[in-house]
This record gives structure tokens, C-alpha cells and sequence, in this order.
């Protein structure tokens, strides 16, 4: 993924800004600090960090070093001594808080301080890097309270038989929101513990405290940590829900986590009702937790130290279904202290996975803009849960909602009264929308007039403002005895869009106006009124069908409305990136998986262990899962390779065979998606495992793309990554990616490409050429027969025929005598012709 525009029904973790506090300190020999506004400034300093240092290179191995030995702890100390005297002697006593420490993955550190202080800092020529903690928020999406998913997990036919030993030996990790730790999902069943087998090769550790205890690291999950320093110096911590361990109070960290490598065949069951069963990509796979979002406060600075730790214990995955809330100030989106930490990952050999971003379907919404982490737009399943009201003259209209059917399971029919109807006359309450035809409020209604009534409520300002709630109905109806309740689009606000959540009434969303329309007219026409507009006598009848039964006849997929969207772009100023993003697609609308029964801020899901969300927060994980299971078969493999090996094989058709459409902004409007939309595909698991061919990006490449930017400040660039830009590429786009991105062709370029064969035998590849709009594209070699673990060197040139307004789109596809097909996006923007 967590909100945003009116998307999915998604579970809605608000966006969790940093909070400043304000610290008085008296006048004494330093200037005086009183109402100085302080904040957390995350800072980079001189020095290699102990991943990279030169002195514990012979302990590398894959970038992982040996953490237990003597001179790993003396460097650690030595680094944690220099950021307190580097703050001594640069700035004044008494005027900061040391936060946090970075020394494994990145040299910095975390202070909270005001911002003349931070300038102090920044001026320091031992100080790289200066920058604001803004805040992280998870990524789901979020709508009027009513947005939640269900889940599509890769079945036992889609991947054959590996499912039963699917990730076996890989370590996933997850920065969120914690972890539900005696969810059956995180079972141990097989009774194995990683702690002893693999404990060469992974070093973690379980913090417990509230509502976890030692025993919630049973062997499925490895290790628990939790940070909160940044949360603790920026916010008041709620200690009712803000608990100080691993513990997932919210759901978002356990669903995510049960969808890369949740156990297999976990029955799902919601207010009694058997939806089927549940498993995770990698269902093998081990979890290592690593909570930094809090359900009150989410800050940089703790998820900086979780990608620090995580990367540190040797997990082979990293999980990001979170984002900075604010892009930072004065510098290109490549060199953000976030994206800083996730290139410092891959360069370690963790293969980083991040939610494109919910900001969608607007252009260049994406949130996860770097090469070297991938991004994953969300797209739906060919499942979808229908539900259907009945009126009482025959007409059927189909709406939303996981609901059970009226009594009589839709063939009896039940008064129908609109809400604003049955409003009390004398009652003491404020004539407000909520109150009077939303159903916020029980003693809003006459009970007489709504019990055992099929009651219209409607999306009015509470809802628009996300201020009214599903719950509220629900509540609302139980209360006053509803048979059951339908919940109409408002013509003034136009279409909502509503997604299916398990309601404990029956109950039916109707989110086009059109619809709700024909509802008010046969309500209209049914009902008797005096002169004055009083309701006499309810002749409109109505009933709701089952809700919560699935069918799987829609189109497979479609790229998500809410999902963002390319291109990527290289600044604040929204200049465009010679970088494809999104990366590729995965399920992440509708998803089912584990929940934590708090659920402290989705009430409707309180009790719950299972939640049906929506969300990027939900494609992230499948693919998380799917490389898990990629590096367990080929373990030799880079981060890059697996990355590629995604792309490579993903595919842009649907299950009829023609272009995976993308929604747009209006109710059930679509379009044929481009690489914008769904970037190189949608992820085939299977096809992941043998791609014949990957790209790699040679030794330093990133940040020799990073000095190859235009207007690029390579002394900032060397700074921030500790790389050398003694080598820029000659043009951005020269990137070895599985990709092809220019952003302005003018004229002729020359695109260079390097693959490798990672099949068992030689083959040859012969190329084909789909070309954008507006260009020539020529590939050369146009065949060449490759043998195993050999490279071959692709020039690909490409040419302005005639110029376009805006990008277009096509592909390189390397077919291959041993039946690989190799797919390579094209987008290009054709400005002038020479």
C-alpha cells in the first residue's frame, strides 16, 4: 500500500504525520531556545558505516559481514563515540536529544533539535547529509471508512507443487505495523525452529512486552523487534493501543505479513461465515518483524533504524508497505534519506520490495520513484462478491457488500423507508446530515417506523468528509431493529466508490447515483404523502440477496484506480525519471489475510481475525513472497537478477487475452494500461523462476546513473551514496535495467543493455521490435545464441520519427529457441525529430 482518494475498501491507517513538540529550556550562557519549535533531523555524516567499511571486508560475504566478532563491535562503538562528539563540538549543549545511532547499513545519526541548530549541523564539512524527519504512514487506501479488501493468493495449481516447501529456508522481513503473533497463520506446525538450523546465516532477536511474550517467536517467526525512539521524542504515546513491543494493534503489519508468508490452507471465517482458506506466497518463509508505525504516531527516523536492523539480522527480503509522508525539501527524489537507506540495502544483497502508492489513477503519483527498490502497483482478481437488492416491482439492482441476505434470503419483501423519513419530530438532536438521513445516530429515528424495516440511508457530508461510518449504520441498525439497511450514492457527490466489508447486519452498498436513482423512484412511487411531504403510509418493498459468496467471472485483473501511476519523476518540480515505475503488478484489491482483533482504528473489523483490504500495502506482499520463493531456487541469485526475472515474465494480457485495462477516475471507466500504469506486467510467479535471461546492473552502476542525472550534483552524490561518480553513465537511460525509459528522445540515442543467461542450456534469442508512436527502434543483435552463466551485450537504437505530445509505449520481446520469451517495456517521449 494508507489513503486517500474514495478507492478501495481499504483498511485505513490514517496518515501519521510527525508531531512537534515544543520545548521551553531556560536562558542561561547559550542564546536562548524558548519557543524554538523542535523536530527530528535525520543526519549522514563522513566515514564508511560497518557494512561497507574497508577493515571488515574479509568477513563480507554477499554483503553480510560476521556482527558477533570483536572488531564489528569495536567499529560500532568507535562510530557511536564519534556522532556524540561530532554533536559536541558542533552544536550547543543542552539544545538537542541524540535519538538514535545509525551504524550498520548507513554513518548517522538521529537527533531532535530545532532547525538553527540542524543549520549548525548542515555547515559541518563532516556532515553529508541534513534532512528532515516528515513522518510514514502505511499504505492502504482509505475511503469514507468503507474501503476494505480480500485477498487472491497464488493457489497450489498456479504454482504446482511447490507450495507445500514454497520459500522454505528464506527470511522475509516486514517494517509495519507489528505483528499478530498467536494468529494461526503464524503457526508453527511444523515444529521447527530457524533459531538453531540457520543461525550461521540470519541473526535476529524477540523483544517482547505488551501482548507479546517470549513464546510469540515459535520458530515461524524468527524475530520481533520494535523501535520507537523517533515515536517517543516527536509524540505522546498512547499506551492503551501504542504498545511497546512487536505487537500488532492494528492489523495492517499482520495482513501484509500473512500474505507474503502466511501458513497454507488457514480457514478464513468472519462472523461465522466460511470464506475459504487463506495462504501465503511463500507459506515456508520466515517472518522477521519489525514494528516502527505506531497506531497514534509513525516517524522516519524509526523505520530508518528498522531497514538499519533488518538489514543487519541478514533478512533476504525487505518489505516497505509504507512511505515517507512528505518528499523531502531542496533535493532529487533519488538522494531522500528513505530512498538513501533502501539503495545502502541493495547494495547489501537485500532484494527491497515498496508500494507504489495509493495517489492514484493522476500521472506521476508514484511514491516509490528509485531503481534499486522495486515499486508494485496493485491490480483486482477475477474474484469479485456480488450482492443484489430486490424492490418490490421485480427490479434488481446489484450493489457491495459482505453481508448475509434479509430474512427469507430475498423473497420476502420488507418495508422500505428513507431515512429522512423516519426522522423524530421532537427530538433534541442537530438537523444535520449524519443525524437525519445517514444513520449515524440510533435516537435520530423513530424505532417504531424503521424495526424490521429495510432502511435507505444515504452518502451525505458525514461520509463525504470521512467523518460518518459503515460502523455507525451497523451499529444503528442493531439497535433499532433493521431487517436491513442500503447505503445510496448522493447525486451532489456523484459516484462512490465502495468495495465489499463483512457487515454482521444485512446490508448493500450502492455506489453509482444512477442506480441509487432508480431506488429513489420506486420509493417515490410507492410511498403515500400528505400535502405537506408527511409519509402516511410505506408501500415500497425491498430485500437483500447473499452477499458473501464469491464468483469468478469478472476480467482478470484490472490495474486498481487507487493505485499510483508513472512516469516516475526525478525532483519536486515533477520532471520526469528515465526510470520505469511502477516496477510490475500484483493482486492488492480485495485481498483476505490476518488481522489483529484490536483493530484499533477499523472498529467494523474489532474481533476479527481476518479483514478484507485494498491497497498497494497488499500487492507489496505477493511479490515479497514471490521473490522469496524465486531466491530459494536460485540462491545464488542478486536482488537485481530477481528483480528482473519478474519483469522479464510478467505479462500485460488478461484472462481473454487482450490488454490488462487500468481504472480511471470515473465509476467503471477504464482504459488499456501502459507501463505507467502497471509497469512491466503482472507478476507471473511461475515464469519468475526460469526467465532465461536477466539484467544486471554492473558494480556501482546506480550511483554511476545517480552522476548521470541532469543538473546532477555529483559532490552531494558521492556524499550521500559514499560511491564515486568518477563514471557516469553517458545518459540516465543507459541504466541496465529490464526496462527502457526516455523521457525526451530528440533525434537518434543509443540505449546499451547487458544480459546473462541463467538458463540450464545455451539458446538463442531472436529480437522483435514493437515501437512506440512517433519512433524507430532497432536492436542489435537482432539474434545471437548465448551459453550458460555468459553475457551478451545489446546496442538499441532508437529514433524520432515524428514527434509526439506525450509519451508512447511499446516492447522489445527476445524470443528464445528453448521456448523463453524475454519481454523489455519501451517508454519513450519523441519531443524532436532531429
Amino acid at each position: 500500500m494508507w489513503r486517500y482518494t474514495m478507492v478501495f475498501l481499504a483498511i485505513s491507517i490514517p496518515c501519521i504525520s510527525v508531531l512537534l513538540v515544543v520545548l521551553i529550556t531556560p536562558c542561561l550562557v547559550k542564546p536562548c531556545l524558548a519557543n524554538q519549535e523542535k523536530s527530528l533531523y535525520i543526519v549522514l555524516v563522513e566515514g564508511d558505516s560497518l557494512a561497507f567499511h574497508h577493515r571488515l571486508a574479509s568477513s563480507h560475504e554477499k554483503g553480510r559481514i560476521d556482527i558477533d566478532s570483536e572488531a564489528y563491535q569495536r567499529h560500532a562503538t568507535t562510530l557511536e563515540t564519534y556522532h556524540s562528539q561530532l554533536l559536541q563540538s558542533t552544536i550547543d549543549e543542552g539544545s538537542y536529544t541524540l535519538i538514535h545511532s545509525f551504524t550498520h547499513l548507513a554513518n548517522g545519526f538521529t537527533i531532535h533539535t530545532t532547525l538553527s541548530q540542524a543549520e549548525k549541523l548542515r555547515k559541518s564539512p563532516k556532515v553529508k547529509l541534513v534532512q528532515k524527519d516528515r513522518g510514514t504512514k502505511l499504505m492502504t487506501t482509505y475511503t469514507p471508512n468503507f474501503l476494505k479488501l480480500p485477498q487472491n493468493v497464488w493457489t497450489q495449481e498456479q504454482i504446482g507443487d511447490i507450495i507445500s516447501h514454497a520459500g522454505e529456508g528464506m527470511v522475509i522481513g516486514f517494517i509495519d505495523s507489528g505483528i499478530n503473533p498467536f494468529h494461526p497463520s503464524f503457526a508453527n506446525i511444523n515444529n521447527d525452529n530457524v533459531f538453531s538450523s540457520n543461525s550461521t546465516r540470519f541473526r535476529g532477536a524477540c523483544e517482547t512486552g505488551p501482548r507479546f511474550p517470549p513464546i510469540s517467536c515459535n520458530g515461524k517467526i524468527i524475530s520481533a523487534r520494535f523501535f520507537a525512539a523517533g515515536a517517543k521524542a516527536v509524540g505522546s504515546l498512547n499506551a492503551s493501543v501504542d504498545f511497546l513491543s512487536p505487537f500488532d494493534a492494528v492489523g495492517h503489519g499482520s495482513h501484509v505479513a500473512a500474505t507474503a508468508a502466511g501458513n497454507n490452507g488457514v480457514p478464513v471465517v468472519v462472523d461465522g461465515f466460511f470464506y475459504g482458506k487463506a495462504s501465503g506466497m511463500a507459506p515456508r518463509a520466515r517472518i522477521a518483524v519489525y514494528k516502527a508505525i505506531y497506531p497514534t504516531v509513525g516517524t522516519l527516523t524509526d523505520v530508518l533504524a528498522a531497514i538499519d536492523q533488518a538489514v543487519k539480522d541478514g533478512v533476504d527480503v525487505l518489505t516497505l508497505s509504507l512511505e515517507p509522508d512528505e518528499p523531502a525539501e531542496g533535493t532529487i527524489t533519488f538522494l531522500n534519506v528513505f530512498e538513501i537507506f533502501t539503495l545502502l540495502a541493495r547494495r547489501a544483497g537485500i532484494f527491497v520490495v515498496q508500494a507504489a502508492g495509493n495517489k492514484g489513477p493522476g500521472p506521476s503519483s508514484v511514491v516509490s520513484f528509485s531503481p534499486w527498490a522495486v515499486g508494485v502497483a496493485a491490480c483486482s482478481t477475477d474474484r469479485s462478491y456480488p450482492v443484489i437488492l430486490f424492490l418490490g416491482d421485480g427490479q434488481k439492482i446489484e450493489g457491495v457488500g459482505l453481508s448475509g441476505p434479509t430474512f427469507g434470503n430475498g423473497l420476502l419483501k420488507y418495508k422500505l423507508v428513507l431515512a429522512k423519513d423516519a426522522v423524530r419530530v421532537n427530538g433534541s438532536f442537530p438537523r444535520t446530515p449524519p443525524y437525519t438521513e445517514e444513520c449515524q445516530y440510533p435516537e435520530a429515528l423513530d424505532p417504531i417506523v424503521v424495526i424490521g424495516s429495510v432502511v435507505i440511508c444515504n452518502f451525505s457530508t458525514g461520509f463525504y468528509n470521512q467523518t460518518s461510518t459503515i460502523t455507525s449504520i451497523i451499529h444503528t441498525a442493531k439497535v433499532l431493529g433493521f431487517m436491513g439497511f442500503i447505503l445510496v450514492a448522493n447525486p451532489v457527490y456523484g459516484d462512490f466508490i465502495g468495495e465489499p466489508v463483512p457487515l454482521p447486519v444485512p446490508g448493500i452498498l450502492i455506489p453509482k447515483t444512477a442506480d441509487a436513482k432508480i431506488i429513489g423512484q420506486y420509493y417515490e412511487r410507492q410511498t403515500r404523502r400528505t400535502d405537506q411531504g408527511c409519509v402516511i403510509k410505506y408501500d415500497g418493498k425491498a430485500s437483500i440477496g447473499e452477499g458473501r459468496k464469491a464468483s469468478f467471472d469478472r476480467q482478470l485483473p484490472a490495474v486498481s484506480r487507487f493505485s499510483s501511476r508513472g512516469p516516475d519523476i526525478i525532483d519536486s518540480l515533477g520532471n520526469p525519471a528515465d526510470v520505469l515505475k511502477p516496477d510490475f503488478a500484483a493482486p492488492g484489491q480485495q485481498i483476505w489475510a490476518a488481522w489483529s482483533p484490536l483493530s484499533v482504528l477499523e472498529p467494523i473489523f474489532e474481533g476479527n481475525n481476518f479483514a478484507l483490504m485494498s491497497g498497494t500495502s497488499m500487492a507489496v506482499p505477493h511479490i515479497a513472497g514471490i521473490a522469496a520463493i524465486v531466491k530459494q531456487y536460485n540462491p545464488s541469485w542478486t536482488p537485481s537478477m530477481i528483480a528482473s526475472a519478474i519483469s522479464t515474465t510478467a505479462t500485460k494480457y488478461n484472462n481473454n487475452g487482450e490488454i490488462i485495462s487500468a481504472e480511471g477516475y470515473d465509476l467503471g471507466s477504464s482504459y488499456p494500461s501502459t507501463p505507467f500504469d502497471i509497469g512491466a506486467g503482472l507478476v507471473n510467479a511461475a515464469g519468475a523462476l526460469d526467465p532465461g535471461l536477466v539484467f544486471i546492473p554492473g558494480e556501482g552502476e546506480y550511483v554511476a546513473f545517480l552522476c548521470s542525472l541532469p543538473n546532477a550534483d555529483r559532490e552531494k552524490v558521492e556524499a550521500a551514496t559514499g560511491g564515486s561518480c568518477d563514471h557516469p553513465l553517458s545518459h540516465p537511460a543507459d541504466l541496465n535495467l529490464p526496462s527502457v525509459t526516455i523521457t525526451s528522445l530528440v533525434g537518434s540515442q543509443v540505449v546499451q543493455r547487458r544480459v546473462i543467461n541463467v538458463g540450464s542450456k545455451k539458446e538463442t534469442y531472436v529480437s522483435a521490435v514493437l515501437p512506440p508512436n512517433g519512433v524507430a527502434v532497432d536492436v542489435f543483435p537482432t539474434w545471437f545464441t548465448i551459453a550458460t552463466n555468459k553475457t551478451q551485450d545489446l546496442k538499441i537504437t532508437v529514433n524520432v520519427s515524428r514527434a509526439m505530445k506525450n509519451f508512447g509505449f511499446g516492447e522489445i520481446v527476445l524470443t528464445g529457441s528453448l521456448d523463453h520469451i524475454v519481454r523489455i517495456p519501451l517508454s519513450i517521449f519523441p519531443t524532436l525529430v532531429s
